[in-house]
């Protein structure tokens, strides 16, 4: 008996499919079998660093039927995810069991031809794959273990802080200042509605179209270039009976590129921006999808496709749309970070010839709007260009102002037919230069600038990505943590913003422990990891180089930082115990009111964030501010559970 053991229980029951008949057994870890203690910091500092792995409780019972499994087995083989936390898997499977030299195999989808083509090709496993987990696992630890004690005794109990998180509550707390902060502009546009004519007498029905002033005297008006009212009238004074003429036309055909295939970001993006899935969602979907061998693997920074998949998708596009729909060549996406795995393969459907509408009845809704989206950007990837016909008019004035309109209509949709993006079409009369145009009216309207957006979990991963913070598989993990420690919540917009303690600890950090929440910084170490990865640079010194500067920092600030006092505000209530006031107190999950009387009195309840708008509803309450157990912001009424009205957007009054 051979035996197969994967992390997971679907992934394992998928495999056993594909290996029916054979002398194989697939069985699972059910994820990591050893791990660091909770109770300790784990790591013996003056050994090099050296780790102390424990088997969790919830994992005796798995290694014990591993064992068992094990004794009986001829042969054994490891095939656990083939990133790092796969390899560290796999690693501690063969401490656990005593295997000597086990045999690894790893495959990028599972389906049978890359299974039988693993168990072709296994390998041993890759211990500086393992050692960079470990390193990153260790420097965590060191991190979260002693700056977690620092922040108790200067702020309050139960805060914790990480290496990664950090630097992303950083970057959260700087958006939100930066909006804080933004003072906005006036400005103002002046749009012409003008209608072609046959002549001065007759008129052409539905030929009216907008153009936008955009030239005086022959200079470009910038987009602040109209500052206030006062410059708008005058342009309209000089505007009054003024003659509109055609000067330029400008057609061309312009093409428009399909987007390249999936990564693990761009995932995350685009299914945010589509469903409104959060990152650990979407991650999870995935990961379902994946295990079922509908898609590849799901953690990647690669835009690789292989051949078979590339011979897959050109076969669908010439059967499902036509010939003219596929480029008519393979096109191979190449991506800008250097820390890419390019061993690694894109996020793409295992099967091409398999749409939803073949697998949607095996698929929760959720799984096929994502395996559709995957699929479908796939495909896209390799349809032909969209062909856009656009024409460009400007029309002169006799006082030196010129006016532009732009139209455009899509001529062929090529991968749009599959793939959609926000095309606008807006079709302009057929106008020739020197037609003069009657006007119909000058709209002035007044604008402001506006602030930067706050983060969605989108646009952070984006930014993570960008700043080389994190890898494929940590993006999901970074935001859940953060909002999970309540230093970050999501707005009814459902954009990320800073809570007051996330504030007040990402200050602390900047202050005294700056590395720490460094972006570049943090960039590096994340570089540092990878050439652990590679073989390139030992883990335990990169550790050393980290931890004992830090060590020495920490204790220094231990005697300088004084204690953060939070003032507590007055609620103007008082405790229907024993008739103190009650306060508003912080804990790891935000805002509560408490009795002053602590600790002889230990009355608590739920803190109500008033907008002072009466409910809608039921009139007797009032809307407050509350929390999904997501971390999500939505108003209810003071008087649930007697009213139970809901919101996530804050009513009018």
């Amino acid at each position: 008996m051979n035996l197969i053991i994967v992390e997971s229980p679907t992934k394992a029951n998928t495999i056993q499919k594909f290996l029916k008949g054979g002398d194989f057994i697939v069985r699972s870890s059910y994820g990591h079998i050893r791990d660091l203690p909770k109770s300790e910091i784990g790591i013996n500092i003056e050994k090099n660093f050296e780790p102390k792995y424990i088997i969790p409780l919830k994992a005796r019972k798995k290694v014990s039927e591993l064992k068992k499994y094990f004794k009986k087995a001829d042969k054994i083989i490891l095939a656990t995810d083939e990133d790092r936390e796969g390899e560290a898997i796999a690693f501690h499977i063969a401490k656990i069991l005593g295997i000597e030299n086990p045999k690894r195999i790893v495959f990028h989808e599972i389906t049978k031809q890359a299974i039988d083509e693993a168990l072709k090709n296994s390998r041993k496993i890759d211990i500086d794959m393992v050692n960079a987990q470990q390193a990153r696992r260790i420097l965590d630890r060191l991190v979260g273990y002693n700056l977690s004690p620092f922040l108790w005794k200067k702020v309050m109990r139960r805060l914790s802080a990480g290496r990664v998180q950090s630097a992303a509550v950083k970057l959260i707390c700087e958006k939100e200042k930066e909006i804080k902060e933004f003072k906005p502009d006036e400005y103002w546009t002046i749009v012409a509605s003008l209608l072609k004519i046959k002549n001065q007498k007759s008129k052409i029905k539905n030929n009216e179209f907008e153009a936008t002033l955009y030239k005086k005297d022959g200079k470009i008006i910038l987009k602040l270039g109209i500052e206030n009212k006062k410059e708008a009238d005058k342009i309209l004074e000089d505007l009054n009976g003024a003659e509109y003429k055609v000067s330029k036309i400008q057609k061309k055909e312009r093409t428009q590129n399909p987007l390249p295939p999936f990564t693990t970001s761009l995932l995350q993006q685009e299914a945010w921006q589509k469903f409104h899935f959060s990152a650990k969602y979407t991650m999870r979907i995935a990961q379902s999808l994946y295990e079922k061998g509908l898609c590849t693997y799901h953690r990647t920074d690669s835009f690789n496709l292989s051949d078979q998949s590339l011979f897959g998708a050109e076969k669908v596009i010439k059967k499902k749309f036509g010939e003219n729909y596929w480029a008519g060549y393979f096109r191979k996406y190449k991506t800008k970070s250097k820390s890419a795995q390019e061993a690694h393969e894109a996020i793409r459907p295992t099967n091409p010839e398999k749409t939803i509408e073949e697998i949607e009845n095996k698929l929760k809704q959720e799984e096929q709007k994502l395996y559709d989206l995957i699929w479908r950007r796939f495909i896209a990837c390799q349809m032909a260009q969209a062909r856009i016909d656009s024409t460009t008019a400007e029309i002169e004035t006799a006082s030196n102002y010129t006016f532009r309109a732009d139209g455009q209509i899509i001529k062929f949709d090529g991968f749009l037919k599959v793939y959609p993006l926000l095309i606008k079409e807006n079709i302009l009369p057929e106008i020739k230069e020197n037609e003069i145009l009657e006007l119909q009216k000058l709209i002035p309207s007044q604008h402001f600038t506006k602030p930067p957006a706050r983060y969605s979990e989108a646009t952070l991963v984006k930014v993570l990505e960008k700043y080389g913070i994190g890898r494929p598989s940590t993006y999901a993990p970074i935001i859940s943590t953060i909002q999970t420690r309540n230093y970050i919540e999501k707005d009814e917009k459902r954009r990320l913003k800073p809570t007051e303690i996330g504030n007040i600890v990402n200050d602390i950090l900047c202050e005294h422990f700056s590395d720490i929440v460094d972006v570049n910084f943090t960039a590096k170490m994340e570089k540092d990891l990878d050439e652990i990865a590679d073989g390139k640079i030992e883990w335990q010194k990169l550790v050393g180089d980290f931890y004992f500067p830090f060590e020495k920092n920490l204790k220094k600030k231990e005697k300088e930082v004084p204690k953060k006092e939070i003032a507590e505000k007055k609620t103007g209530e008082k405790c229907p115990k024993c008739e103190k006031p009650l306060i508003v107190k912080y804990g790891r999950f935000g805002k509560f009111c408490a009795c002053s009387g602590f600790p002889e009195c230990k009355f608590t309840k739920p803190y109500l964030d008033s907008t002072k708008i009466p409910c809608p509803k039921c009139e007797k309450g009032e809307v407050v501010k509350l929390k999904t157990k997501k971390g999500r912001l939505f108003y209810g009424c003071s008087k649930y559970p007697k009213c139970d009205y809901m919101s996530w957007q804050k009513p009018k009054t």
